[in-house]
C-alpha cells in the first residue's frame, strides 16, 4: 500500500428490502508513525458512529477495521450514508461541544441521493454521489503543503447489484468506473483534493411485486379450474334428476 490510508466503500444491494454499506479501512505505517494515539481515537470515533446507525465493526488489527451498516431501502441508504460521512455537521448539530479530534478533522462535504421507481416486478434505482475532498491534504503548522492528498489516500467506491449497473455521465467531469463481474460491480477510484461526482442506474427485483403476481396467477388459475376446465371435463357437475316415465 503506497498511501497512508486505504479506504474502500461499497454499497451492496441484495434485493428491494435488503442491502448494506461495507467499508474497509486500513491505515499505513506513514500515518501510524505520526501518532498511534490519534489513530486509535479516530478508529474509535468511526466505531461510535457505526453503532449509532445500527452497524457493526470488526477490528482486523490495530490499524485495520471492517464496517458493515445495513439498510432496508434506498431512502434509508441515503440517510445513513449522509449521516456517517458528515460527522462534523451531525456532531455540531446534536452535540454543541464537539471533541477536539472531531474539530481538528478535515471538513469535507458528502451527499448521496437515491431515487427509486417501482415498476411492479422490478425497481429502477438511480444513485448519485458527490464528495468534496478538497480539504484532505496534510499541512504543516504554517499552512504549507507537506504531502499531496493523492500520496496520502487511496479511496474507492464500489456498487454491487444483482443484475448489473450502468454508469451515467450527466455532469461534466463525472468519474468513470471500472467494470467487474459482467457489469454487476462498478468501482470508482476517488480523487483526493478534488470534487468527485459519480452516478449510476440499476435494476433490482421486487419480491413484493413478484409475490403479488404469483398470488394473482394462482387465483386466476383456481377460478379457471373451477368454472371452465373441470366443468368441461364433466367433473364437479351435479347429476340431473330423471323424471319417471
Amino acid at each position: 500500500m503506497t498511501g497512508c490510508v486505504q479506504y474502500d466503500v461499497g454499497v451492496n444491494f441484495q434485493s428491494q428490502t435488503r442491502g448494506e454499506i461495507v467499508q474497509h479501512i486500513k491505515l499505513g505505517e506513514k500515518l501510524t508513525s505520526f501518532s498511534s494515539e490519534t489513530v486509535g481515537d479516530w478508529l474509535n470515533s468511526v466505531e461510535q458512529r457505526v453503532r449509532l446507525l445500527n452497524g457493526k465493526t470488526k477490528r482486523l488489527s490495530e490499524t485495520e477495521v471492517m464496517v458493515t451498516i445495513p439498510f432496508n431501502n434506498g431512502a434509508e441508504l441515503q440517510n445513513k450514508f449522509n449521516k456517517f460521512y458528515n460527522p462534523i455537521a451531525q456532531t455540531t448539530k446534536n452535540h454543541p461541544v464537539a471533541s477536539k479530534l472531531e474539530t481538528d478533522l478535515p471538513k469535507f462535504e458528502s451527499h448521496m441521493d437515491v431515487k427509486q421507481n417501482n415498476w411492479l416486478l422490478v425497481l429502477r434505482n438511480r444513485l448519485s454521489l458527490e464528495l468534496d475532498l478538497r480539504s484532505l491534504s496534510l499541512l504543516s503548522s504554517n499552512g504549507s503543503l507537506l504531502l499531496s492528498p493523492g500520496g496520502l489516500l487511496e479511496l474507492e467506491f464500489s456498487l454491487n447489484t444483482p443484475w448489473g449497473a450502468e454508469s451515467m455521465e450527466t455532469v461534466a467531469g463525472a468519474l468513470v468506473p471500472e467494470i467487474y463481474r459482467e457489469g454487476k460491480q462498478l468501482v470508482w477510484k476517488l480523487k483526493p483534493g478534488e470534487i468527485n461526482y459519480l452516478e449510476a442506474t440499476f435494476w433490482i427485483p421486487s419480491p413484493v411485486g413478484i409475490g403479488a403476481l404469483i398470488i394473482a396467477l394462482f387465483v386466476v388459475a383456481g377460478v379457471a379450474l373451477k368454472y371452465q376446465i373441470l366443468p368441461g371435463l364433466g367433473i364437479g357437475k351435479k347429476p340431473q334428476n330423471l323424471g319417471q316415465a
